[in-house]
């Protein structure tokens, strides 16, 4: 790992915007957002955005028209326009893959027309997506019966990584539009307790297994998707006829799925071009179809293409994913913040911060340059969270006192989709109180005001500042929801647009795969020679006789 991060990316093309920043930051890091509110009685309202159902707050971070005008000149000079319609166009942006990115054609109308290697992709798509909406209702209407003639009253999804979180994400966050007869599971881990303490719930009969992986070779989805299989099998009998009528298969390898006992008309393509941490739009989201709708889906699909167009279309300086990838760059190059907190008050998305966790950090966790330099300065923070306000009885202490500086989001909703007494409006209180204690804390002087003495005083002090977003919808809806996936999914792409890394390829995923592949041979022929070093053969060692 470098430890020298000083350089900055790509210096001929941003050198004079970036050093331009590194001397602003010189003196906003002397400014306090008490002064910055006093000093501009309109702030809150010139510091926002905002786009289809979502607005943005951006006035409570450590900025000035300054900061954010050489912010733009930064993502100007990294060319960020050109990057981002490269990557609306098809063009070979994921360059170690030698593949496109066009995750953002799983959204496009029906009509539209999108050329890739001169064929257009967008009938395809549609073509999936009737196919999942048909058996989806089928599902859920009670007419996909199985090997002994009842429906389907469980779904599980058997997947990893994207295909597991984009899923169990949506399902968590559309619960509330999902049909109520059917029960909804995941199984992601290659423990057996996940898939045990999921199958001991279900009657086999009554139970359909939606199997995610694009190779149909993913070891973890894989282990999993077998033992699924051994279980049906041994409850209906040893009967494997059965397989046929309670598994169905999101996958390019038909031959594979076939060979799994799923007939092909029960396989549900997509394409190499479609990232995992981007594929819940595609096929990977029909357990998302069956749990909340056909209808539900495609409004999803309206909300991310609503921010896409917004994202291509708007100028840098009112675009919403670039004033969010911008502001991290801001904090996570200048200000030196490892760490950005994720913090939705809406219970419904638990799920959402791991979700942007992986988008972000398998997205932008690099450390060399699209033309294979080792890069010299920061990339990705790490991303974390939880929801509110069960996250204020936690980690919000340090946020708010102790030495690291967090910058944070804060999603909230006008409505409550379940309207209980006061509840929403003790919710949305907490809310907007926390980013207004972050970025004003508690002075001295006020403390001692409200009868504090001696030394309980300095405990007692918050020194604000702490910067934030806050990112206010109407209601949490599947349009809306696909508006802030897609709202941090371009973020994401503009931070690696600046950085000058592929946000496409996840290379650091495969290394311990092959080692773990190794080791795995290893257990299983106790007689083998052990040949890594003193403490793995060791641990490996201990492992085999206490096993």
């Amino acid at each position: 790992m470098n430890t020298n991060l000083t350089q900055k990316p790509h210096p001929t093309a941003v050198s004079q915007a970036w050093q331009a920043l590194e001397s602003h930051h010189q003196q906003m890091r002397q400014v306090h957002l008490r002064g910055l509110f006093a000093d501009d009685p309109l702030r809150g309202q010139r510091f926002t955005a905002e786009a289809g159902d979502i607005f943005l707050d951006y006035s409570k971070n450590i900025i000035t028209s300054e900061t954010m005008a050489l912010l733009v000149r930064l993502a100007e000079g990294c060319h960020l326009k050109q990057k981002v319609t490269a990557m609306f166009n098809g063009d070979v942006v994921n360059v170690t893959e030698q593949r496109a990115a066009l995750h953002t054609a799983l959204r496009m109308p029906e009509n539209a027309e999108l050329k890739l290697d001169g064929i257009n992709i967008i009938p395809a798509v549609h073509a999936v997506l009737r196919r999942m909406a048909v058996f989806s209702e089928q599902v859920r209407q009670g007419g996909w019966r199985g090997h002994t003639g009842k429906r389907v009253r469980n779904v599980v999804n058997i997947g990893i990584g994207g295909s597991d979180l984009g899923p169990v994400m949506a399902f968590e966050a559309l619960r509330h539009y999902s049909q109520r007869d059917l029960a909804f599971y995941f199984i992601s881990n290659v423990d057996g307790t996940d898939f045990q303490e999921v199958v001991s719930r279900l009657l086999a009969d009554e139970t359909l297994f939606v199997v995610c992986s694009k190779s149909f070779s993913t070891l973890e989805t894989m282990t999993n998707a077998q033992s699924a299989r051994q279980w049906l099998v041994e409850k209906m009998g040893n009967d494997e006829t059965a397989v046929a009528k309670h598994f169905v298969a999101v996958s390019t390898h038909a031959e594979a799925v076939a060979q799994f006992g799923i007939a092909p008309d029960n396989m549900f393509e997509f394409w190499d071009w479609v990232g995992g941490r981007y594929s819940l739009a595609s096929a990977i989201g029909l357990s998302t179809m069956i749990a909340i709708g056909p209808e539900h889906f495609y409004a999803l699909l309206a909300g991310l293409h609503t921010m896409d167009e917004h994202f291509r279309t708007a100028p840098l300086a009112e675009n919403l994913p670039v004033i969010l990838g911008l502001l991290t760059i801001w904090y996570n190059n200048f200000f030196g913040a490892q760490t950005l907190a994720v913090l939705p008050y809406d219970q419904y998305l638990k799920r959402f911060p791991a979700y942007i966790q992986q988008l972000s950090m398998e997205s932008n966790g690099k450390g060399v340059t699209v033309e294979g330099s080792p890069v010299n300065y920061q990339t990705s923070p790490i991303y974390w969270g939880e929801p509110g306000t069960n996250g204020q009885h936690s980690f919000f202490q340090l946020i708010h006192q102790g030495t690291k500086l967090v910058p944070c989001d804060f999603i909230g909703f006008c409505q409550s989709l379940n309207p209980l007494g006061k509840h929403h409006d003790l919710l949305m209180a907490n809310f907007f109180a926390q980013s207004e204690a972050l970025a004003f804390g508690k002075t001295e002087q006020e403390v001692k005001a409200d009868g504090v003495q001696g030394d309980l005083v300095a405990a007692h002090v918050f020194p604000g500042n702490r910067p934030s977003n806050t990112l206010l919808v109407k209601c949490l809806t599947p349009a809306t929801l696909g508006q802030l996936l897609a709202l941090y999914e371009h973020s994401v792409f503009t931070q690696g647009a600046v950085w000058n890394i592929n946000s496409f390829d996840q290379w650091g995923v495969e290394l311990g795969k092959v080692s773990a592949q190794r080791i795995f041979n290893e257990m299983q022929h106790p007689d083998l020679a052990l040949a890594h070093d003193n403490s793995t053969n060791g641990l490996i060692g201990r492992y085999r006789q206490l096993k």
